[in-house]
């Protein structure tokens, strides 16, 4: 039967990955709008969208992200944008008599102390992490606001928790960047400049989960597809978010080093440890995941070379 299904944010780098995904079922009709055509902040005009559109899914991937630096210079931006989307859209699809919707949050909603690998049951057990508490408690808000609904009004509203992302049309600003597309972009740049050194925040010690972001997409559409009570059987009714990772983590001096190997750079890494390094470790426990029948396929090494080639293929659109 054919599915209407809405993607929110379809021009970033998850909900082009999830449109890539939708598409391979051939009797979907996936669409998505660009900012220009429909303002997620503007309420009426999204619920006016919703009212003509008779949507069948909706797959929630809009979102104002960055990295350490972006988080702590735009905390009520981060907050305030990412607040009003998401309940917009969420509320719009109730009114709507969407039935079935999937918001896609982040790891960072998880305690910055939380035990290793962290587990659905570890949210709101600690304080978050500083550096990205804004964005973080906007995502929290969502995975509730989806909790709320199935529980009132019966709705079947999925939550998925993807660790860091990486992938085609990623963030790529020199500043404003995830850690994996700022590295792509320097090493890069180094090696085309011969740049013999290269400077990295922090003292590499921390230890992240890194994910391709077709891996993601993957999976956020097996979950969809699930039936409800299978779902059930791995979720409770205020805990219903399941982890999207791939429950294997590296250093970024590892995860540098890597990169600066994909990319043919032969000079001196040098981390700056009077700069932030965040959260000591976020390792998501993919157990419930794995549980519900899926597992990644993209090795990180593998993922960061079609990243990396990605981004050289497309370099002219990220230059400034």
């Amino acid at each position: 039967m054919t599915k209407r299904i809405f993607v929110a944010g379809h021009r970033g780098m998850a909900g082009r990955a999830l449109v890539r995904r939708l598409e391979q079922d051939g009797e979907n009709q996936v669409f998505g709008r660009p900012h220009s055509e429909l303002d997620l902040i503007d309420q009426s005009a999204v619920r006016a969208f919703f009212e003509k559109k008779h949507i069948d899914e909706v797959y929630f991937a809009a979102a104002k992200v960055g990295g350490i630096h972006a988080n702590s210079t735009y905390p009520a931006e981060f907050i305030y944008d990412n607040l009003m989307v998401e309940t917009n859209t969420i509320h719009a699809a109730h009114l709507a008599g969407v039935q079935k919707f999937m918001f896609l949050g982040s790891s960072c909603i998880y305690p910055r102390l939380a035990s290793q690998p962290i587990s659905e049951d570890a949210l709101l057990a600690g304080p978050l992490e500083p550096t990205n508490e804004a964005y973080a408690i906007a995502k929290i808000a969502g995975i509730k606001l989806c909790e709320s609904y199935n529980r009132q009004y019966g709705r079947d509203y999925r939550s998925a928790m993807p660790t860091n992302l990486f992938g085609p049309y990623d963030n790529f600003h020199p500043e404003n960047s995830h850690v994996v597309p700022a590295l792509i972009r320097r090493f890069h740049e180094a090696v085309e400049s011969g740049t013999n050194e290269i400077v990295i925040w922090g003292s590499g010690k921390p230890m992240r989960e890194f994910m391709h972001v077709d891996d993601m997409a993957s999976a956020c559409v097996h979950l969809m597809n699930l039936p409800q009570e299978t779902l059930a059987e791995q979720t409770e009714p205020m805990r219903g978010h399941i982890n999207v990772g791939t429950g294997k983590d590296c250093t970024i001096r590892e995860l540098a080093e890597t990169l600066a190997d994909v990319a043919g750079f032969k000079g001196k890494l040098v981390f700056d440890t009077s700069k932030p390094d965040g959260t000591p470790r976020k390792l998501l426990d993919i157990s419930r995941l794995n549980a519900l029948g899926w597992e990644p396929s993209i090795s990180l090494r593998d993922g960061l070379q079609s990243a990396f080639d990605w981004f050289v293929a497309n370099q002219g659109h990220f230059r400034g």
